[in-house]
């Protein structure tokens, strides 16, 4: 039945920058702005760059290509395009069970999304007080929170996370602000987002590393960014580490790019799109480390301090940086606008589901998923206050110490992406009809061709593998 569904009311992206942007949107989110720098940090800087830059060239690009082929091949949803190549190729339809894993991963990642989304869009709202207090004050480029201390400053991430109601306020916004896009559509909401938002989300980036470069100590932050030592490049932690920044930046395993590529024309070279989206993802997180470092070794921090770089380290380091208001008002605006293009992407892959399956309304679809995420993500607020000490998955190893934030964000990051990537590989390396495939990626019949068809066929499977293992075992590596 999926095989034979009609395409003539697929909606398509209005060009191929459109295309390109919205896809780039979709990649480029807190991944690159909080988790990379905070990943490059703890796993000493150069040596991990590197070997990152290495697994986007030859993993992560290779994944992007295979999934944005089947999406485009199909032009359906993420399940229906995964059945009908598999039926083209003679395989068997459980073959897609790449896109319902992926689907499902990708939901449930969302409904924690939004809830991190949420502590942007509060330290949004609190630079924006802190910037219209400082011009008022006739101090436009004074210090981030001049008024507070280092340590009333450091003190508003736990905080936030001691107060649910507040929490849950900044988690409904962001969840709303998502649905709205999304139930739009591809062209009235999802392509005018990324239209306007990641032109401007490059011009804040680049101004703040301007900034980053001029009044912060950029030469240490190059330095630790460029220089590996080649002896941490080869410690398992760090080559895991890499592996997975690369494999869950790109927005891999979930089936965000498949949906992208169901909307992408049929002259589209996927090819090249696919090199080039990777290129600037892979561009945005360095640019995002160049602008974050040079302010965190000028003011004496350290660049390991993980997770809460960006909620505390950052806003401790604006506070004592001159025009620190405005640029921290600047950083939180530019991470919002990653933040939001990147959940609509993991809403739209459900929602085209369901409108396709039950032949449903749109704005009923994303109305119904936006609302259930947001109940689901309630789950989220409270494991960091009323239910701080329920530990759901203590009975698996490796699960002992999650509350449910981190028992969702394991299970979809450790399990389901990385099988569903696995899956994605095996099939377009192995099962998936071979003139079928070659003929969508662009890549004629040039070296890069068999170039592809090895990574895809080999590496890929193996590394993703690898990421599934040491997510299962850590033990393994440590």
């Amino acid at each position: 039945m999926v095989a034979n569904l009609a395409t003539a009311g697929q909606p398509h992206w209005s060009s191929k920058a459109a295309f390109v942007l919205a896809a780039v949107g979709s990649a480029v989110g807190l991944g690159n702005l909080w988790r990379f720098p905070s990943e490059a940090g703890a796993n000493g800087g150069g040596a991990f760059v590197l070997i990152y830059i290495l697994c986007v060239a030859l993993i992560g690009a290779p994944l992007l290509l295979a999934e944005t082929l089947i999406g485009r091949h199909g032009q359906r949803s993420t399940v229906a395009s995964a059945v009908l190549l598999a039926r083209q190729s003679k395989a068997s339809s459980a073959w897609a069970g790449l896109a319902v894993i992926g689907m499902i991963a990708n939901y449930v990642i969302l409904t924690f999304y939004s809830v991190v989304a949420g502590w942007v869009l509060y330290y949004v709202g609190t630079s924006g007080a802190d910037v219209a207090r400082t011009i008022m004050a006739g101090q436009p480029f004074a210090g981030a929170y001049s008024n507070l201390s280092v340590e009333e400053v450091r003190g508003q991430m736990p905080a936030l996370f001691a107060n649910p109601l507040q929490m849950s306020l900044t988690h409904l916004l962001f969840a709303a602000a998502t649905t709205f896009v999304v139930a739009r559509g591809v062209k009235g909401g999802i392509e005018v987002a990324a239209t306007w938002l990641m032109p401007a989300f490059f011009v804040l980036l680049v101004a703040i590393t301007i900034y980053a470069g001029i009044s912060g100590d950029f030469a240490a932050a190059v330095a630790f960014l460029f220089t590996p030592d080649f002896s941490r490049a080869l410690q398992p932690q760090v080559l895991n580490s890499a592996l997975g920044q690369a494999f869950f930046s790109l927005s891999l395993g979930g089936g965000a790019m498949i949906a992208y590529g169901a909307y992408a024309s049929r002259d589209t070279n996927l090819g090249q799109t696919s090199g080039f989206i990777s290129a600037a993802d892979t561009a945005v997180a360095i640019i995002a480390g160049l602008a974050i470092f040079p302010i965190v070794f000028s003011v004496g921090l350290t660049p390991d301090a993980g997770p809460t770089l960006m909620f505390q380290t950052l806003p401790a380091a604006f506070h004592s940086m001159p025009g620190g208001a405005l640029v921290g008002l600047a950083f939180f605006l530019l991470a919002l606008f990653a933040a939001l293009t990147s959940s609509v992407s993991l809403l739209e892959i459900s929602t085209a589901y369901f409108v396709e399956r039950f032949k449903a309304s749109r704005v009923v679809v994303a109305s119904l998923l936006g609302a259930s995420l947001f109940v689901i993500g309630m789950i989220s607020v409270l494991s960091f206050n009323v239910w701080a000490d329920h530990r759901p998955l203590a009975f698996l190893p490796g699960f002992e110490n999650a509350n449910w934030f981190d028992a969702f964000d394991g299970v979809t990051g450790k399990i389901l992406l990385p099988l569903s990537g696995l899956i994605t590989a095996v099939f377009i390396g192995w099962i998936a009809d071979r003139k079928l495939v070659d003929g969508e990626t662009g890549l004629g019949g040039g070296p890069l061709l068999p170039v592809w068809r090895f990574l895809i066929a080999w590496l890929c499977p193996i590394a993703v593998f690898l990421i599934l293992l040491f997510g299962l075992f850590p033990q393994l590596i440590s």
